[in-house]
């Protein structure tokens, strides 16, 4: 079935191959495409099951009544907005279902001032592990996890006492060997501190800070461990403003990504991870609970041309104790979600086929002096 939009220049047909409409009718994810004034344009099929309306009912009528923000108290407005929108975890109403929690992403349509591609993803990628439900398995799994952090603290006061000594012993000889053990000490206590409050909305303090010197120090040390025999090529926009940010969560979210990317490396002839940075105009996260929407122009990516995530795994990568790897854990890139959305900000992973790489993205807010 070929798809026309109304008022819309012809769709180009791709050589040898399906129109762009017919395309859109085959793709997997609700899309609407939705004109200056909000009405609606087209919908896929996908769109017809998931809004439980047929596709004559669903052009033309307004797609604010149409998916319909459940969040009571909601302060923002999606649909008047000529940048792109990423609306993750949202609770919406849309057309005859039932409130749901979606992801929905807002993309303007290039030299088509005010026309807009709309795509609804039922099942979140991207949950927040703070909302997550606790079972009773998993209190107790909480319960057992703060024994376990507050018999690890102990060792490491030794650890860092030992660390005292041995500098003082050595007459200021390895002095900065032994402040790097001092140091890693340190932040592995605070970040037990801050575990054993893994499932509540504490609010991590953040301030205006300079990104780089967090991730030269999480660079070196995974370059001085888990990362010794792996290229760390660094790629940063000098421009780049302040971020808001919790000094020790961004090292740990750095040697998390690092860790991880090491890891799926094993097996690659030529290893090599990338660091990038960039400012990002027009990214904003719709962040809920009537907030509003958040801007996160700093770009951070972290960049592998290991084999990638699984495919099994892709929908809960960032849920606890979800891991492709024989010996893990599950718990790295949970805990990167978890600092990540304490920053105000967002983490995604994508896939790079014809380059053969996996990147790991973080966005952060601009830190306000």
């Amino acid at each position: 079935m070929t798809v026309t939009l109304s008022s819309v220049p012809p769709l180009r047909m791709l050589q040898d191959g399906p129109s762009l409409g017919e395309q859109m009718t085959a793709l997997p994810v609700a899309t609407l495409v939705v004109k200056p004034d909000n009405s609606i344009a087209e919908a896929n099929v996908r769109a017809e099951t998931l809004l439980n309306m047929a596709r004559s009912a669903i052009v033309g009528s307004d797609v604010a009544r149409t998916i319909r923000i459940a969040e009571a108290g909601a302060r923002f407005d999606i649909w008047h907005s000529n940048k792109p929108i990423a609306a993750y975890d949202i609770k919406v109403h849309a057309g005859r279902t039932a409130e749901m929690e979606v992801d929905l992403m807002i993309a303007p349509i290039v030299d088509h001032d005010g026309w807009r591609v709309v795509s609804l993803h039922a099942q979140s990628q991207a949950r927040k592990i703070g909302h997550r439900g606790s079972s009773g398995g998993a209190r107790s799994a909480m319960g057992a996890a703060a024994i376990l952090a507050h018999e690890i603290k102990n060792p490491l006061s030794g650890i860092r006492g030992a660390a005292q000594l041995l500098e003082s012993s050595q007459g200021g000889r390895d002095a900065a060997l032994t402040q790097l053990i001092c140091n890693e000490v340190d932040r592995i206590a605070a970040l037990i501190d801050r575990m054993q409050d893994f499932t509540t909305d504490r609010t991590l303090e953040c301030h205006p800070g300079n990104i780089y010197p967090l991730i030269d120090r999480a660079a070196g040390i995974a370059a001085a461990g888990f990362a010794k025999h792996i290229k760390i090529i660094k790629h940063y926009d000098p421009s780049l403003p302040f971020a808001n940010i919790n000094d020790d969560a961004l090292v740990q979210v750095m040697i998390n990504l690092l860790k991880n990317a090491a890891e799926a490396l094993e097996h690659v002839a030529k290893p090599r991870i990338r660091v990038e940075t960039a400012f990002r105009h027009g990214v904003s996260v719709v962040v809920g609970d009537g907030k509003g929407s958040a801007v996160l122009p700093i770009e951070i990516l972290v960049i592998d041309n290991g084999p990638g995530v699984p495919e099994h795994i892709l929908d809960h990568l960032f849920n606890p104790f979800i891991t492709g790897k024989r010996d893990g854990q599950g718990l790295g890139l949970a805990l990167v979600d978890k600092l990540v959305r304490d920053m105000s900000g967002f983490v995604q992973y994508s896939r790079d086929v014809e380059a053969g790489e996996s990147t790991f993205r973080i966005l952060l807010p601009m830190g306000m002096a």
